[in-house]
């Protein structure tokens, strides 16, 4: 194992994460790919070796529960960036059927790189913004999980990621240190968009003392046609 590997090994151990060399080794591939890529574009501004352990693939799998990640299950990751959430998720599970959704392309060529590289099937992306996307029948509410990390506020966040979950299914937001005031302040628009909070989960990143939770909001009921609006709407009057 190289200098990374080795880290980030011991940071998933000491989460309670177990990884298997073929996925430390993809993460690694992974990891060196987005600090060529990151010199041409602006993907990340963490770079160091543990900070990316901990704080972009550990934090990405902190969402991870067996029982919504079923076998083949179908994700979409919205506002994916560099690939946070999906990409580590699909490494940690390699039939997800995952979809990356961004509205810059320079990013989502990053990311076919990668998809390339690591020789990763089932993994799709999309160049759209969520509000647009949101509409298209082709996917509209056709994914059983939606995750988001660092994309907008909660109450934002909610019109742009559940028009994408089908009844029944899940968006899980990846949150930061005011995560129960976003929480308060999503109430309206959780009901609203058809949603329910069932679990907050406080995440605890090894070595690191910042508030951050995973909160899961399960689809209850069809999202109004309404939703999403238009694009910029969602941000300058959240619901």
């Amino acid at each position: 194992m190289n200098q990374f590997q080795d880290i980030l090994a011991k940071a998933a151990a000491e989460y309670g994460l177990s990884l298997v060399p073929e996925q430390l080794a993809a993460l690694d591939n992974y990891y060196q790919r987005l600090l060529v890529w990151n010199e041409k574009i602006n993907l990340t501004a963490i770079t160091e070796p543990y900070e990316v352990a901990v704080k972009h693939m550990i934090d990405s799998l902190s969402c991870y529960r067996e029982e919504l990640f079923t076998p083949g299950v179908s994700l979409i990751d919205v506002g994916t960036g560099a690939g946070f959430p999906g990409i580590p998720l699909k490494i940690f599970q390699q039939d997800i059927k995952l979809t990356l959704m961004d509205s810059l392309n320079k990013r989502l060529n990053f990311l076919r790189e990668v998809i390339d590289e690591l020789a990763l099937d089932g993994v799709y992306t999309v160049h759209a913004r969520a509000e647009e996307a949101g509409k298209n029948k082709q996917y509209r509410e056709q994914y059983q999980l939606a995750v988001s990390r660092a994309v907008a506020r909660l109450n934002v966040l909610c019109e742009l990621c559940l028009p994408f979950v089908k009844v029944g299914g899940w968006f899980i937001a990846l949150k930061g240190a005011q995560y129960e005031d976003e929480v308060r302040e999503a109430a309206k628009a959780v009901n609203l968009l058809g949603g329910k909070i069932e679990n907050i989960t406080p995440v605890i990143l090894p070595g690191l003392t910042d508030k951050r939770a995973v909160i899961y909001i399960k689809k209850i009921a069809v999202t109004p046609q309404t939703y999403p609006r238009k694009a910029g709407t969602p941000e300058k009057k959240p619901l």
